[in-house]
């Protein structure tokens, strides 16, 4: 079968949670163990959507040390997770712009 006698796969878009550390000009608080990022990426499979997030992420300068996946917005719905309209609308914005969407980071301090 030829490249272009297969079947092109859908893209889908996988919520995830990347743990990063510190590196120099990271952008991140002064005072900062690393940062939780939540993001909204798109990819043909999760692998995929892992690697273009972290490659993403590298290249802010930033260092991904970890990536938990918590599936599509259907896997999510299967498992009851509560899915809001704007949070769906980036996730759209995720699959029609072929891209990765960060949510939301939090920055992670050693004390309270």
């Amino acid at each position: 079968m030829t490249e272009t006698e297969k079947t092109k796969r859908p893209q889908q878009v996988y919520t995830l949670l990347i743990e990063v550390g510190r590196k120099a000009d990271d952008g991140l608080p002064k005072g900062a163990t690393g940062a939780g990022i939540l993001c909204f990426a798109s990819g043909v499979d999760e692998a995929e959507a892992v690697r273009e997030t972290v490659a993403i992420l590298k290249q802010a300068d930033l260092a991904p040390l970890d990536v938990t996946g918590y599936g599509t917005l259907a896997e999510r719905e299967q498992v009851g997770d509560e899915i809001g309209a704007e949070e769906r609308a980036l996730m759209q914005r995720a699959l029609d712009e072929n891209s990765v969407i960060v949510v939301q980071m939090t920055p992670f301090f050693d004390k309270p």
